[in-house]
């Protein structure tokens, strides 16, 4: 048999992998060059890299890791270098739609002429609206003019002439009046008043009233024809109009039409804009309008002529390459684009040039990147964005005519193609959870890019390390580091990732750290940072966030929080556990505590009972339960109750590396062997009574060593851990420097007899070959105690059957004792 009371602690050594500053052959990052990419990322990078390249539908890239691990930035310096040799996308327009307003036209256009367009619409307008009115002005159009205007008063003069004269010829004159023409008799030349009429014989008057009535039936007929003629003249006059404004305005084109002769789409746009502003040549001779109101107000309107305008949604310079862009704020309108309104008079009114291009239009033709928490708290956005991205095209849909939210008439652009790549950057969470509830997702974002958070610890990645440190110093513009002051970030990235043998690749702590290193060297006004100062913004980030922890320690050491750190109590363990908040993790010792009695074979989980024990907690109480049937109630009933229970825990407990602990307070009742105080335990284990690992080893140990060093050090306080927790070790050093002067301890434990032994200075005893335990031995004390309470339960269960007397219990006793019921049976 072989004892486990020997077990030694672990060396100073082992508590802490610190760098050696002196495997750099530089004296400081100054001499350093620039890091290229990020340090063990090549599978993530080979999936950006494939994704970018692949140009088949559905190809888009997820990119996963935590925040802060220069995720974005590496995808960014990787199309930094990839989009410029790739093509030039289009710039997108929209124009009016002479047809039918209410649906701009799209217009593609070769990179920088978009800009050339409108600016020259815009000097065309500029142009026409001078230059027009002057037209009009001039004597030739005035001759012009005239002279349709003298041919027609001609006309109607010499009808109304002829008219007159046959009127003479029948002593009647055709008087103009206000109201019109009328026929009155003459005699000699003068009007007949009304009183000599009367005194006229009555064949004359009959006369007279017969020739009236026929010249008022001629006069009509000239008058029918009259509305005719003016309007024979003016459209004779509008045809002279557009017959001179044609010659302006088809000059004035002319030159973009020049400019732009590749553009076949431009050169029609221009043909039918020439046709607008022939047949409303009014409105460029008169530009202002007077609009009279209700109550005596009168507006003056100015054609502003947005008919002829170029909206211009996304400009790209030639040679550029493909876009990139990012889109910080992807709501529904910053995604897709919008239509705008404008208040006129009380209502809402738009055109084309009122549509604003989103980040879909400004990434047309190449990347789009994007933030997947941000994107799915945005309402509509993922919707939309997939949308465009499975019909491949962008159209513009107003949310509020979408959803009836208001009644004013709106535009429907016509949809622009999209070609773009999408990469979403978010935690592997939002990966997953798309995957699973999303059937689009998988579609259309068919590579995942998954970022390492740690990567191997050894002397080439040191020097990988050291160069990044390097490129953020320049970066940032910090003080120069030297290899002392590398190796303690070096140190504290491996206290990270809690693994001795790993360095994290979380960029964004590690610059943090630095830039506070940076400042305190400055504060004391050295030239390089210093493993000094890098100590002192580690020592300041805890001092920010210390108040909870120094508030529980105080509490301990008052006597608060009951925690023993000398003496020996059965039943009664000194537990870890991590507390985390935010930006800081601490450890903190729990009283553990656990009382057997007879039972049934329940374990009593009574964090569970109140509803503040975890999934998690809760398995590791049942792998418990098994653990002592399976090692001591093989062959008879497990008849005991315990109870387990954190004292003084008010808040809700999870995880199971406490199961350890659990176990050993329940051993040390069953075997009534007091376990020592000075001690500390964490660890989880399984049905085989083996340790496993856990996290938050270094945290758990310094937590606990605080609470021993206020209380002063004797040489027996100390840590029981997982032996495979070992590697994980990165202590502080004051817990390091404390172990190598003997006055504190670390034992790395694979099973459940080695924790007990170490904790009651009693060894656990191992089986012979008829499965006995050494005499004294705690496994020997505890199934002692459980075959004690066995037989006290089958003590009990008999004395309650005789209680009964005809229980099933005891009919059975007397069938075997052959005064059963007869059987009747032949």
């Amino acid at each position: 048999m072989t004892l486990v009371t020997d077990l030694p602690a672990l060396t100073a050594a082992q508590l802490h992998h610190t760098c050696d500053p002196h495997q750099f052959d530089f004296q400081t990052t100054a001499e350093l060059e620039d890091l290229g990419e990020l340090i063990g990322q090549m599978r993530a990078m080979e999936a950006v890299q494939f994704g970018t390249g692949m140009r088949h539908e559905g190809y888009n890239i997820y990119v996963q890791g935590p925040s802060g691990m220069g995720k974005r930035s590496m995808v960014q310096q990787l199309l930094a270098r990839k989009t410029p040799t790739e093509a030039d996308p289009p710039e997108w327009c929209y124009l009016h739609n002479f047809k039918q307003p209410h649906k701009p036209q799209a217009l593609s256009l070769p990179p920088g002429r978009g800009a050339d367009l409108r600016d020259q619409m815009a000097k065309l307008v500029d142009y026409l609206r001078s230059a027009i009115p002057g037209l009009f002005e001039s004597d030739e159009y005035r001759a012009k003019a005239e002279a349709i205007q003298h041919a027609f008063s001609q006309r109607e003069e010499a009808a109304l002439k002829a008219l007159g004269d046959e009127a003479e010829s029948q002593k009647i004159f055709l008087l103009r009046t206000p109201s019109g023409f009328t026929f009155v008799p003459t005699r000699d030349g003068e009007v007949i008043p009304p009183d000599d009429f009367n005194k006229l014989p009555d064949d004359e008057k009959q006369r007279i009233g017969t020739a009236i009535s026929g010249l008022q039936d001629k006069l009509g007929k000239i008058l029918e024809v009259l509305p005719r003629w003016r309007k024979e003249r003016a459209e004779q006059l509008k045809q002279l109009n557009q017959d001179n404004t044609l010659l302006t305005v088809k000059h004035a084109l002319d030159d973009i039409r020049t400019r732009f002769a590749d553009v076949p789409a431009v050169l029609a746009h221009l043909d039918v804009v020439q046709q607008d502003m022939v047949e409303h040549v009014d409105d460029f001779k008169n530009p202002d309008e007077t609009t009279q109101m209700g109550g005596g107000l009168a507006f003056v309107t100015h054609e502003t002529f947005h008919r002829y305008q170029v909206n211009v949604l996304v400009t790209q310079k030639a040679g550029a390459g493909a876009p990139v862009v990012t889109e910080d704020n992807p709501t529904y309108g910053n995604l897709i684009g919008r239509i705008e309104h404008l208040q006129q008079f009380g209502a809402l009114v738009t055109d084309f040039t009122l549509i604003q291009a989103g980040a879909l239009h400004r990434a047309n033709g190449g990347y789009l990147l994007l933030d997947v928490r941000k994107l799915l708290m945005q309402p509509f956005a993922w919707e939309s964005l997939k949308r465009a991205m499975q019909s491949r095209e962008i159209r513009l849909e107003s949310l509020a005519q979408m959803y009836s939210l208001v009644s004013t008439v709106s535009l429907e652009p016509e949809p622009i193609p999209l070609h773009v790549k999408v990469i979403l950057f978010g935690d592997r969470l939002f990966y997953y959870l798309l995957q699973e509830y999303d059937p689009d997702f998988g579609e259309l974002f068919k590579v995942s890019a998954d970022f390492e958070e740690r990567i191997e610890r050894n002397a080439d990645t040191h020097m990988l390390y050291a160069r990044m440190v390097a490129t953020l110093t320049r970066k940032d513009k910090l003080l120069p580091f030297d290899r002392s002051a590398v190796a303690r970030v070096i140190d504290f990235s491996s206290r990270m990732v809690e693994d001795a043998h790993r360095l994290s690749t979380h960029i964004r702590r590690v610059a943090d750290l630095m830039r506070e290193a940076d400042y305190w060297a400055r504060q004391s006004g050295h030239g390089a940072v210093a493993a000094t100062h890098v100590q002192q913004a580690m020592d300041a980030q805890i001092r920010r966030h210390d108040r909870v922890r120094s508030e529980l320690n105080e509490a301990i050491l008052r006597g608060i929080i009951l925690i023993d750190t000398q003496g020996a109590v059965q039943g009664q363990v000194n537990g870890l556990s991590v507390l985390d908040l935010g930006d800081f993790a601490f450890g903190q010792p729990s009283r553990i505590t656990a009382i057997t009695r007879l039972g049934e074979g329940e374990v009593l989980n009574i964090e569970r009972e109140v509803k503040l024990s975890g999934a998690l907690h809760s398995k590791g109480v049942l792998i418990l339960s098994s653990f002592l049937g399976g090692r001591y109630a093989r062959d008879q009933p497990l008849s005991l109750s315990a109870s387990l229970v954190f004292e003084q825990s008010y808040g809700h407990i999870d995880g199971d590396s406490a199961s350890l602990a659990e176990t050993c307070a329940l051993l040390s009742d069953l075997a009534q062997a007091p376990i020592r105080q000075s001690l500390a335990v964490t660890g989880s284990i399984n049905q085989l009574g083996q340790v496993q690992a856990i996290g938050g080893v270094n945290e758990k140990i310094e937590g606990f060593f605080d609470i021993c060093a206020a209380r002063g050090l004797s040489g027996e306080q100390g840590v029981l851990i997982p032996a495979s927790n070992v590697q994980h070790l990165m202590l502080r050093h004051d817990v390091v420097e404390a172990v190598a002067a003997g006055r504190f301890h670390v034992w790395a434990v694979e099973s459940v007899d080695q924790a007990i032994t170490l904790l009651t200075g009693i060894p656990a005893g191992e089986p012979d070959a008829q499965g006995e335990y050494p005499s004294g031995s705690v496994n020997q004390r505890v199934m002692a105690r459980l075959k004690e309470l066995t037989e006290l339960w089958e003590e009990k269960e008999e004395a309650e059957d005789g209680e009964a007397g005809d229980g099933p219990h005891h009919k059975a006793k007397a069938k075997e004792a052959g005064h059963g019921d007869q059987d009747s049976r032949p």
